[in-house]
Parts: C-alpha cells; structure tokens; sequence
C-alpha cells in the first residue's frame, strides 16, 4: 500500500487549491484517523486512512484533469460561492461542469473582463500562481489620455504604491482592438494592480481585460464563452516561466 502526502489527497479529493488546503491544516480544520494534521507533507494511505476536514470525511478519488478557459464578463465573482448570493463565474457554466471541484486559477476583479482559468488541478494552480515561477499577465487598458515617455517608462522600472515598488512590466501604446489604448504585461498578482499604477500617475482605467497567462492567449474567444484546453496547451502552460 503506498502513501501520498496529505496535501496531495486532499487538493485531488476537490478541497481547494494548494494554498487554500495548507492554510487549512495550519489551522487545524483537518484531521487524520482522529487527530489533527500537522502537517501538510504527512504521509497518508489513502485505502486505510480517515481523513476529515471540518470534521467532514473527505473521500479520496484521483479524477480527471480538467482546465478550462473563460473568457470572464463584467460584474461576475471570481470565486466558487458568494453568501451573498452574487453570482460567481462558476453559475455560467453549464451543468456538466458543476460538482467536478473546479476553482478559477488566480482572481479578477469584479470589473475585469478577460481570461481566467478554472480547474481541479492543485499542482497546475500553484505553477501558474506563485510568484516564484513569474508568470507574465497581460493586460488592455484603455485610459482617457495619452501616457509621456516618462509616464511609460516609469511603469516600466516600477511606481511605488502602498504595499511598495512594483516590479518591472512591459508597457506599449495598441490601436487594434479599440477602446483599449495601452496593453502591460506584469509578472505579480497584487490586488488591483494594473489600476493602482495608472491611478498612481493620476489616469483612471475605464476598462481592462487580461488578454494573455503566459503563452495561453484569450484570442477570439466570445465574452462569456469558455473552452477546454487540450493537454498539449496544459503541458506548454507548466513549461511556461517568464517572458
């Protein structure tokens, strides 16, 4: 009988992405044949061992890797319930989807539009969102105005915002794909990034859309449609580091 590590049953058994799952057994909300979890690297035997979260037992099943794109409307949560009863970008796909333990892949803001992944697979969330791995996001913008040199520039070599200096991005004036002015391609996930920037050089984002996680590109996907991604463009997506 072969074990696995804890942290791998339980993101295979749909509790969450890595992340999510470590934070949970830090805090004590997983057990293992009745006691607390200390760790997210213990060995488990997924045949013989109990495992609970939230006192809850988790049935362990290895599925089927599932990765989809969508391309996210305006005014929709990115997340996978909301208590308040908005709806989240998991209420648009269709039925055949529900219940498969798919979580999106990173955030949007409600008033961003664009690509998002969603998927069951905890391994490919961690490389496609830690920072460690410096993932390029890019981004249209279209802002009322035109960006100097100087503004440019500064983008690029990083502004100084609240939580400190933004690493450097890439920074270029488009006309192909009105409203949007401007695109910037950022290899960090702080909230409300792109807009804190542009707002820093005292320009207001009308709208934004992420256009691009690495090479997988949003291209002529219709607002609100989706599509799963072949395991070729799956394993083109984890040899993917910087650009």
């Amino acid at each position: 009988m072969e074990s696995i590590p804890l942290l791998k049953y339980l993101v295979e058994a749909g509790i969450g992405a890595r992340r999510q799952v470590v934070a949970a057994i830090k805090i004590g909300r997983v057990s293992v044949n009745g006691k607390q979890a200390e760790s997210y690297t213990m060995p488990v035997y997924p045949q013989a061992d109990r495992i609970t979260f939230d006192g809850k037992p988790v049935a362990f099943h290895s599925r089927a890797r599932i990765v989809l794109m969508l391309h996210k409307p305006l005014n929709l949560l990115t997340t996978t319930s909301d208590d308040r009863g908005r709806q989240t970008v998991l209420d648009i796909l269709p039925a055949e989807y529900r219940g498969l333990g798919l979580y999106p892949v990173g955030r949007l803001d409600h008033d961003t539009t664009g690509l998002l992944l969603l998927t069951n697979d905890g391994n490919l969330t961690y490389r496609l969102t830690h920072p460690r791995f410096e993932l390029g996001k890019e981004y249209f913008v279209h802002i009322e105005g035109t960006l100097s040199r100087q503004e440019k520039e500064l983008l690029e070599k990083g502004v100084m915002l609240d939580d400190g200096i933004t690493a450097p991005a890439g920074v270029k004036e488009i006309g192909y794909e009105p409203p949007y002015n401007y695109s910037i391609t950022i290899h960090e996930g702080r909230n409300r990034q792109v807009r804190r920037m542009f707002a820093h050089l005292g320009y207001t984002v009308k709208s934004l859309k992420r256009v691009r996680m690495g090479n997988l590109r949003l291209g002529d996907l219709a607002e609100g449609s989706f599509r799963r991604l072949s395991a070729q463009e799956i394993a083109s997506a984890l040899r993917q580091h910087k650009q």
